[in-house]
């Protein structure tokens, strides 16, 4: 089917090197610290998804887990929207069209997507604005620290156009996040979040003046990479993993995790810095 592109598109080649990618549906920049920043940037129409942003936003997470020079992800949308959803006149009528068979494929590449953004070592920071609704607000749910705004309205409206609220793994990541109460209510109800209970219910890690927003977050995604890459993509892992883990076995897996941790020059460099007096300077290895 011509809508989703396989997953083993040329990105996944071998390729090591993302400081210089060009995105074809969304912006795309890289600066010297390794901070990628991603921007949805359809803003006239509130930064929809769309077949094929939905399928390269796949492969390029993907693709990260592989990359030795982006050290963290800022996403992002443009013109004071974070992300519409699935495109109404793009994605949503041909759905209407489709078989089984065409449909199942869509709702897994979807899918495909979140686990793409867990899966890939990089944290990955959300930073919300206005509009973040259904798909827009699973690619905010997937990300690792979400910054937002008092104007911001999160809605997971599936329930409002005929559709289960169990979409992109929603009925296991937000109960997770927010708590099963809440996640139900907005799951069943389809109605908007707003930024001061985003906040309150730990959504949001923090809300800042919408002005003020790229900045914090871009301040944040700095401070990230400026850390222990290979560590961070260490706590990462085993945040996702240890969701079905008995507390023994997350115990055996982090002794693991730091052990070989230990194994790494940056766990060197801040010992050295520490009985130097000096403020380590991690390079990631």
């Amino acid at each position: 089917m011509k809508h989703f592109i396989p997953a083993d598109s040329p990105m996944h080649a071998g390729t090591h090197s993302f400081a210089a990618h060009q995105a074809q549906h969304f912006s795309w920049q890289c600066d010297a610290k390794g901070v990628a920043v991603l921007t949805l940037n359809r803003p006239e129409r509130k930064n929809p998804l769309t077949f094929e942003s939905y399928a390269e936003l796949r492969d390029l997470f993907a693709a990260l887990r592989h990359a030795n020079d982006v050290r963290v992800v800022l996403l992002q949308g443009a013109g004071g929207n974070f992300c519409s959803g699935g495109d109404v006149h793009d994605i949503i009528a041909p759905l209407t069209r489709m078989s089984m068979p065409e449909l199942l494929a869509f709702t897994r590449m979807t899918g495909d997507l979140v686990k793409a953004m867990r899966l890939c070592p990089q944290p990955i920071i959300a930073a919300i604005d206005g509009v973040c609704a259904g798909a827009g607000a699973m690619l905010a749910l997937a990300s690792d620290m979400r910054l937002g705004t008092q104007q911001a309205r999160v809605s997971y409206l599936f329930s409002r156009v005929g559709l289960a609220g169990a979409d992109m793994g929603a009925c296991t990541l937000l109960p997770r996040v927010i708590g099963q109460g809440r996640a139900s209510e907005l799951l069943f109800s389809g109605r908007a979040m707003t930024g001061s209970e985003g906040l309150a219910w730990g959504f949001f890690n923090t809300l800042c003046e919408p002005g003020d927003l790229p900045q914090a977050a871009l301040q944040l995604a700095h401070s990230l990479a400026e850390g222990p890459t290979f560590a961070h993509g260490m706590t990462k892992t085993m945040l996702h993993q240890e969701w079905n883990m008995s507390l023994d076995q997350a115990i055996e897996a982090e002794a693991q995790a730091q052990a070989i941790c230990m194994q790494t020059q940056d766990f060197h460099r801040a010992y050295q810095a520490f009985a130097a007096k000096q403020r380590p300077v991690f390079e990631g290895n």
